[in-house]
């Protein structure tokens, strides 16, 4: 199944292959460009390397020490994290000129920006070959020193999280929480449901991360969002988390029997 992204009337929508809203031709020809494998050796001649997994620092540094261990000597090792320490990962690897963030935003074929964030180490030669991939992509560039959260998601998170406070006091419905802050600023999709869209798992990791990284207990995680990862309700790709996705979503498997 493929997800391309394209817009009408102003709201971000995905378009399925399988249910005939994207044509075969460009749909094929999207997969044509991908190259899936599950061997680490096959990336030995990799001029760049994006590293897009769990957002655990452990996870992410023994990945990197392996990366480090396969890749070319001059080969760029980026990060797709969206909090933790650039420089703490680069500390895993015997390259750390050649360590950068690369943070896309999600979902990438749709948003515009990509956050590079440089470490104590990194290069300018690493961070000016990561920018122009990156406008080669056609993104916009926001740099960010290395500190908890970079720029996006020191702002963003905080709110989502308050978001979840006031769920969580009673203050107002999800709903009423989402649409507020969707008509009142103008934001395309509300702070609860853009959390089932990132998934609350990765929203309370970097809740942790901004807590331990910048030592204030504001950036202490809401227990409701706690609660709810701790039932296992993520989000979308979990069918539920502050909204329930279930029943949409056997709806439209029916549909494509």
């Amino acid at each position: 199944m493929l997800h391309q992204p394209s817009k009408k009337g102003g709201h971000l929508q995905y378009f399925d292959m399988e249910d005939g809203e994207i044509e075969q031709a460009a749909g094929n020809n999207a997969l044509g460009h991908l190259r899936c494998s599950s061997n680490l050796e096959e990336l030995r001649m990799a001029d760049i390397v994006i590293e897009a997994i769990v957002e655990s620092e452990d996870v992410k540094k023994t990945l990197f020490l392996e990366l480090d261990r396969i890749a070319k000597t001059s080969a760029v090792l980026a990060s797709n994290t969206s909090s933790i320490s650039i420089t703490r990962l680069a500390s895993a690897t015997s390259r750390p000129c050649q360590v950068i963030g690369m943070h896309f935003m999600n979902p990438p074929p749709v948003m515009k920006l990509v956050e590079i964030v440089r470490g104590a180490d990194t290069s300018d030669n690493t961070f000016y070959a990561t920018k122009a991939l990156a406008e080669r992509f056609g993104k916009t560039v926001i740099c960010s020193q290395d500190f908890s959260g970079f720029i996006v998601n020191r702002i963003l998170m905080p709110m989502i999280n308050e978001a979840f406070h006031a769920l969580y006091t009673g203050v107002a419905t999800k709903e009423d929480i989402d649409t507020g802050m969707k008509l009142g600023t103008n934001h395309p999709m509300g702070p609860l449901q853009l959390a089932d869209f990132i998934g609350l798992d990765v929203c309370l990791s970097i809740m942790k991360v901004l807590q331990a990284g910048l030592g204030d207990s504001k950036y202490a995680p809401c227990p409701l969002l706690v609660q709810y990862v701790d039932a296992g309700r993520l989000g979308r790709k979990r069918g539920i988390g502050v909204y329930d996705y279930r029943a949409a979503e056997q709806v439209k498997r029916s549909a494509r029997l």
